[in-house]
């Protein structure tokens, strides 16, 4: 990590844990409080942030200024995060939708770097056969919250069935003896499958049609999807579409209590099985199937477990699987059904903006409060007008490249799947962002106050302070 101190500047400044946004910094972490971190000037700033979040654009059409902003952020130099983020477009029948989505892995990042590679395929491949078979269908807006619910969870279901079908089942697995398992799943060509049922992922996948009518959310996970819209010419609405599937939601620990109604240890200490604070996810095999997946599967992988009792202590109450669910949470939007409370004739049109983000940023809003930050984001991307006339009513405010044209060192392109680990480097710009999602990290850091955003971005520690963080900003 890099220590940007400006001449005249004390080399070391001092934190204390409250300092620190988020919930994953403690009084007991870390050998003791306070902690040194380095006071970074406004470039300095701008070009760490560059360093860690590396932040992409995508354009969709320059024309309508639909284009999404991207960033995957630990500050931590020693934790590779285990967030991801997509951004492309999806080719229906010749017409081009978009999908973008962001993925918060767990246990390792296995699994979540398949997720963020192959999900988008397989969503734009039952879209595809959809419109093969009926091409009315995709002018159904519930047939396709439908399919796009259906790619999912047949997604997950093969994660476990890829394997299984070498077996012929659950079942199959008694006819092998542990050396024959070994030999099938540590060959190269099942191994790479048989791990991916060790780790898991949240999902969060936005869908927006070719006639950009229509916007569809899928969430599994505790991941977060907010619709950000002008009310007015000086407020916003600020609209969450998802909810978090996790030990924190009530509704989410009845499911699994009322479908598991005998066993008691279902959910300990709002954890499934308590082992997993996610309720709902890609992956995580051994929350779905049988104990002797995990026993005769996983287990008999290379390089083998040195313990298993870990796995032992949640395994034990599992009896009557799935406990985890990976069916998704499915919100849809009329995106030309715009809330007369929402217009104004008074004021020119704004841009309206879809974030989707893993709970590290929720997690770094908590203390002032997601509303706030939000609204302080979105009045100061407007207010960014450098290269427009406010007095020209020609010119079109609800395209967001009149008002925050890209970086002219980003280059548009039509798709991007990152998930970048935090490096440093000397070349990178440290002129003010324009990117809409580094912005809003920026702001969720602390905003103006140069030494909360520095203690941030330069502590001292040796494990992560904060967790990580994908945020992706589309207008729509």
């Amino acid at each position: 990590m890099t220590t940007l101190v400006a001449p005249g500047t004390p080399s070391s400044n001092w934190a204390y844990s409250e300092d620190i946004p988020g919930s994953r910094c403690g009084p007991d972490d870390g050998p003791g409080w306070p902690r040194s971190y380095a006071f970074l000037q406004e470039e300095e700033i701008w070009r760490e942030l560059r360093f860690l979040a590396k932040p992409q654009s995508t354009q969709f059409d320059t024309a309508k200024g639909w284009r999404a902003d991207s960033v995957n952020f630990q500050p931590s130099p020693t934790t590779k995060t285990q967030d991801r983020y997509v951004v492309k477009q999806l080719e229906i029948n010749g017409k081009l939708w978009t999908l973008s989505g962001v993925f918060d892995g767990h246990l390792g990042d296995v699994t979540v770097d398949h997720v963020s590679n192959h999900l988008p395929i397989i969503v734009g491949e039952f879209l595809q056969k959809a419109f093969d078979s009926d091409p009315s269908r995709l002018s159904d807006p519930v047939f396709i919250s439908d399919c796009f619910s259906r790619s999912i969870i047949a997604f997950d279901e093969a994660i476990a069935g890829d394997v299984l079908d070498l077996f012929g089942g659950i079942e199959g697995l008694s006819s092998y003896t542990d050396r024959q398992i070994r030999e099938i799943i540590n060959d190269p060509k099942n191994y790479r499958k048989a791990r991916l049922n060790m780790y898991g992922s949240t999902a969060l996948v936005a869908l927006v049609d070719d006639t950009h009518e229509n916007l569809w959310v899928a969430n599994v996970g505790d991941c977060q999807a907010i619709l950000v819209s002008p009310k007015g010419s000086d407020d916003w609405d600020i609209q969450i579409l998802t909810e978090a599937h996790n030990g924190d939601n009530e509704a989410e620990v009845e499911r699994v209590r009322r479908e598991h109604a005998n066993e008691p240890e279902c959910v300990i200490d709002r954890r499934v099985l308590g082992a997993l604070h996610p309720f709902r996810s890609l992956g995580d095999t051994p929350f779905k199937q049988p104990p002797e997946f995990t026993r005769r599967i996983l287990y008999n992988l290379l390089p083998g477990f040195h313990d298993t009792s870990p796995w032992e202590e949640f395994l034990v109450r599992n009896r009557t699987p799935p406990y985890i669910s990976a069916q998704p949470e499915i919100t849809h939007v009329l995106l030309n059904d715009i809330d007369p409370r929402l217009r104004s004739s008074s004021s020119p049109s704004l841009p309206r903006f879809l974030i989707l983000s893993s709970d590290g940023f929720t997690d770094l809003c908590s203390t002032e409060g997601q509303q706030r930050i939000i609204s302080d984001w979105a009045h100061s991307v407007i207010s960014m007008q450098s290269m427009m006339d406010e007095d020209d009513s020609s010119v079109d405010r609800s395209n967001i490249n009149n008002i925050l044209p890209m970086s002219p060192t980003v280059s548009s392109f039509s798709q991007t799947s990152l998930s970048s680990s935090p490096t440093s480097s000397p070349s990178t710009p440290g002129y003010e962002s324009r990117n809409m999602a580094l912005r809003l990290l920026r702001r969720a850091l602390g905003g103006d106050d140069q030494a909360s955003v520095s203690r941030v971005l330069t502590l001292d520690m040796d494990v992560a302070w904060i967790d990580d963080t994908s945020i992706v900003v589309q207008t729509l």
